[in-house]
């Protein structure tokens, strides 16, 4: 079946309104027991806009590597955030998702004239912002932006499996799958596990994090 595409709607009123830099924010990797959350910023010329965006989600992997290349070719920015377990572990996994949300903003080449994000709501922004319920599935540039977030977390992720390959990272990217579960329990977590995740532990043993971890 063929994914819904995102249609330019919301861009489009901007557009129209004279704001020509309007920057889509999604974020991937909240769920996972391991690894990075990363976001993306990505703002997309009204002339060269990029057909058939649609939810990372419901992509293919080979789908999502193939519009990961046309954005990056078309795009007149693009900006990406990665916050690390660490990090996340600290300050809890809203706060993170919102760290690597500015950075990536900040990372954008172009100031956004504004900026809509799927669904989370952020403090500090110079210029408006739109929270979308289901904004990837309802905004293309939103769509960019997970589908950024998503191949470059995945790619991050097929790393880690080169150090770690017992856990299975390349399969299941760091989610709570039924393998990944049992390798925890089998082995315990590994230094990228986030250790205040419910499931990042052994046989009831939760793996405390140190201050220097």
């Amino acid at each position: 079946m063929t994914p819904v595409t995102a249609p330019y709607r919301y861009e489009g009123q901007a557009w129209r309104a004279g704001l020509t830099r309007v920057a889509g924010l999604d974020e991937v990797g909240r769920g996972p027991l391991a690894g990075p959350v990363v976001a993306a910023a990505v703002i997309i010329d009204p002339g060269r806009r990029v057909p058939r965006l649609a939810d990372s989600k419901v992509l293919t992997a080979e789908r999502r590597e193939a519009l990961f290349a046309e954005i990056t070719a078309k795009a007149v920015a693009i900006g990406v955030g990665i916050i690390d377990h660490l990090t996340i572990d600290r300050v809890n996994i809203l706060q993170a998702t919102r760290l690597a949300m500015m950075e990536a903003l900040r990372g954008l080449a172009v100031a956004p004239e504004l900026v809509i994000t799927d669904w989370v709501k952020l403090d500090g922004l110079i210029c408006p912002q739109r929270n979308l319920v289901d904004g990837d599935a309802r905004c293309a540039t939103v769509a960019a932006a997970s589908i950024v977030a998503k191949v470059t977390r995945d790619r991050i992720m097929l790393e880690v499996d080169k150090q770690y390959p017992e856990y299975g990272f390349a399969r299941h990217k760091g989610y709570g799958t039924a393998d990944h579960l049992a390798a925890i329990d089998r082995l315990g977590p590994c230094p990228l596990h986030r250790r205040t995740f419910s499931g990042v532990w052994r046989q009831g043993e939760l793996f405390v994090l140190e201050e220097d971890d």
